[in-house]
């Protein structure tokens, strides 16, 4: 029986692939939180990978934390690119696979079309430098792995703008949202099952993917979208990000073409909405 570990078993694609996994019981399922794979502490991860002996590893850990990240370069870059090159150098030596997610902060945001897996990179805040580093990480150490960019990731778990602004929606009468960031939504149940079916597919075809949900919005429009699921009295408005300043900037345009994955592993990527109801049922 192989043995799909899975790091960052807490966070909300972590949960997600928790409530697929007895769907697929012909795998052992190892879920790990930080405390049992410690992404910052690399000698004990690497005698803990050796004890676990994984044959896939979805690397859903990571440090997340974008704003924080500016002023924590060190752990992030540790979390982000360390501890993925050595899963990566792990994953080669021991002939297991390696899904591992990045992000759409690897950007810069100046596209004015749908980014492919091709289109250049040049991060603008310490999150995406740390990732892209790790991306670039882990196809040097394990050519083989297979890494999927994924933006604006949302679940009925953990921390997320979705369960924000339901929390807002309910206690405010008005709130603004930037109007300025455009992208896609990614429900983490789909991406769960996306990566469930890469692995049950009978071919493993490695390099970058993206996947996020259908659907060309910007955070404002996602924001009216949640109000409309949840029946919300909330008055929202738009403004420009320039209004609401953060430590890290954000790329003004970051969606991801997925034709790629629809492709090689002939995946149904459904829109935004149709997903965003499903959290609500």
């Amino acid at each position: 029986m192989k043995k799909i570990l899975v790091t960052g078993a807490t966070g909300q694609l972590g949960s997600e692939l928790l409530v697929l996994s007895p769907s697929y019981l012909r795998y052992e399922w190892i879920f790990v939180d930080r405390t049992k794979a410690t992404l910052d502490d690399l000698d004990l991860l690497e005698s803990q990978l050796a004890a676990i002996k994984p044959d896939v590893i979805f690397n859903c850990g990571a440090y997340t934390a974008v704003d924080k990240a500016e002023s924590e370069k060190e752990l992030a870059f540790k979390v982000n690119y360390l501890a993925v090159e050595l899963i990566a150098k792990y994953t080669a030596k021991n002939n297991a696979k390696l899904i591992h997610i990045s992000t759409d902060y690897v950007f810069d945001g100046s596209s004015s079309i749908a980014l492919d897996e091709e289109a250049a990179t040049n991060p603008i805040n310490v999150y995406g430098e740390s990732k892209l580093a790790g991306e670039k990480a882990c196809l040097k150490e394990n050519p083989e792995s297979i890494i999927i960019r994924t933006s604006w990731v949302y679940s009925k778990f953990g921390n997320n703008f979705v369960k924000t602004m339901q929390r807002l929606m309910q206690e405010r009468e008005e709130i603004n949202v930037v109007n300025d960031q455009i992208g896609s939504p990614t429900y983490a149940a789909d991406l769960a099952k996306a990566m469930i079916d890469i692995v049950e597919s009978s071919k493993w075809i490695p390099g970058i993917y993206n996947y996020s949900n259908e659907g060309e919005i910007s955070w404002y429009e996602f924001a009216l979208s949640i109000k409309e699921f949840g029946q919300y009295n909330c008055k929202v408005g738009g403004i420009p990000s320039s209004s609401y300043p953060t430590p890290a900037k954000r790329p003004s345009f970051s969606l991801l073409n997925k034709e790629k994955i629809k492709t090689v592993y002939n995946l149904d990527v459904p829109d935004y909405k149709k997903s965003l109801k499903k959290m609500f049922v």
